[in-house]
């Protein structure tokens, strides 16, 4: 897949591609022949005439607009006229492009060209020059079928689904670590300017919409891009073309962007993302590179790998690791822990249903998740880390629910059940906690603080769990902050003693753990 990629990339979007020497121009009996063929309004046929072209436009870019639409099956240029001839496999596919092109305009090299039904039904081209054009043409829709054999005339049509939009809609699949509108970004102008991508929580999944300036890059995206993982073995795109053709940008943030306008306002207590983050994010690379998976494309995951290697869960690119809902946690400080402390912990990454400390072994406990996303998910970021002073296993259970105890019996409470906790982070469908799901980390993400509490309060409150407070920042409005542990240890412990604290005013502090520092 990479090598087609690199192909595609290649052959379609460099100006200096080295199929500009294949330069097809007509014949002197071409000249005359056509030209008759400025009439606007003419009856359809499945050949085009396409006038203004840039002049150092390639046979590549012209068939280029005519793919996302169907199969081409010839080409003539008149460089000296700037013009060129392109020939569909059917008039109904000729039909769909003009439609399409009358309502949006087509541009090559940043230039307006124009576009209409010549009166010619077919392309009669010289065939010694021709051999030539029909070369580029088999080379960019092999390509652009993916994978069609080169040597053969024959290109699977159905490969090549018409373009309805310039506008993609992503849905991320199996998003066990987060998918920034910059990682978004990163992926996509491979295939051409990225103009606008909104983000969005839908159905409880993360989706996006992403408008590119041309609905060929769309299409070009569309074929590399669907399928695969942007990291190792998770995150893998869905994509679509939307029914819309140009997205309204309001905020430049993190959730939503407009690259033509960086003028926007950042939107009410939405900070903008901060540059030097998405420059140190950006600086990451990655560790795994699986073939197959999008990691080669220096996504920014080491993180998200690490975490995926410590957990042993690192598989081959659509390798299901099964719904299991159940984990098995050992290592427990079993003189501090309790099953409150465990619900909060694994409930940032999560919503608990139950969850049993051993009775014979309390240093191990039984926790049961809402689904086997989120087992994954609190597995992968929670093995490994310290809690209470040690360093804690977690693995998938070979249980399949946590059992109760019987009624009456007294299991000294090391069986609770939080199916109907108000506190579960995650119930609510399209829930913001979905998009800001992170590995534990020294800085924490406070919010729903109320106005009477100021910096200081917090402060104490926090070094009072018994670690150092290194640094505090409030946002804009001050119902939200950021607060920096000095190591990740501490800030574990903080949010399992603080998060739902009640600051008075029936205002409950909620903590999860930040991407940001301060």
């Amino acid at each position: 897949r990479g090598s087609d990629e690199l192909l595609s990339g290649s052959v379609l979007n460099s100006p200096n591609s080295n199929m500009s020497s294949m330069v097809v121009t007509a014949n002197g009996n071409d000249n005359k022949k056509f030209k008759g063929d400025d009439k606007m309004d003419g009856t359809p046929s499945r050949v085009l005439h396409i006038r203004k072209l840039p002049g150092e436009v390639t046979e590549t870019e012209v068939i280029a607009l005519g793919l996302p639409f169907g199969k081409v099956t010839n080409i003539l240029m008149l460089k000296g006229k700037n013009q060129a001839f392109l020939e569909l496999a059917t008039e109904e596919t000729a039909v769909t492009m003009i439609n399409y092109y009358s309502a949006v305009t087509p541009h090559l090299r940043n230039q307006p060209i124009y576009i209409q039904y010549s009166n010619h039904k077919e392309l009669k081209t010289d065939n010694t020059l021709n051999q030539r054009a029909q070369a580029v043409l088999q080379a960019v829709t092999a390509v652009q079928a993916t994978n069609a054999p080169i040597s053969g005339t024959t290109v699977s049509e159905s490969a090549v689904t018409p373009a309805q939009s310039p506008v993609l809609r992503i849905i991320i699949d199996n998003m066990y670590y987060p998918v920034t509108l910059d990682v978004l970004h990163q992926i996509f102008s491979k295939f051409g300017a990225v103009l606008k991508i909104i983000t969005f929580t839908k159905n409880n999944q993360f989706q996006a919409l992403l408008q590119y300036g041309d609905p060929v890059n769309a299409q070009q995206a569309k074929l590399a891009l669907d399928g695969q993982n942007i990291y190792n073995a998770c995150c893998t795109l869905r994509i679509d073309f939307s029914k819309l053709v140009n997205l309204n940008v309001k905020y430049n943030n993190d959730k939503s962007r407009d690259y033509t306008r960086p003028d926007l306002p950042s939107g009410d207590g939405q900070p903008a993302l901060d540059p030097a983050i998405a420059a140190a994010f950006a600086k990451e690379t990655s560790l795994l590179a699986v073939p197959g998976a999008l990691s080669p494309l220096a996504i920014p995951n080491a993180a998200a790998a690490a975490a995926a290697a410590a957990a042993g869960r690192v598989g081959m690119p659509g390798v299901s690791t099964g719904g299991n809902t159940v984990l098995l946690v050992s290592n427990l400080n079993e003189e501090m822990v309790t099953p409150q402390s465990l619900f909060t912990l694994f409930g940032v990454y999560g919503d608990v249903q139950r969850v049993k400390i051993l009775y014979n072994k309390k240093d191990s406990a039984l926790i049961q998740m809402t689904d086997g996303n989120q087992s994954q998910l609190a597995m992968s970021h929670l093995n490994g880390q310290k809690m209470y002073g040690k360093i804690i296993r977690v693995t998938l259970s070979k249980h399949q629910t946590v059992q109760l105890p019987r009624e009456g019996l007294d299991d000294q409470g090391l069986t609770k059940d939080f199916g109907n906790s108000p506190l579960h982070r995650f119930k609510k469908p399209g829930s913001k906690n979905f998009q800001n799901i992170f590995p534990p980390s020294a800085t924490l993400h406070l919010s729903n603080i109320p106005p009477s509490v100021a910096e200081e309060d917090l402060r104490t409150l926090f070094a009072n769990t018994g670690g150092t407070v290194k640094a505090f920042k409030f946002f804009q409005d001050h119902k939200m902050a950021l607060l920096q542990m000095s190591t990740v240890e501490e800030a574990i412990q903080a949010l399992i003693d603080l998060h739902n604290y009640n600051l008075g005013e029936n205002h409950h502090l909620r903590v999860s753990f930040s991407k940001s520092t301060i």
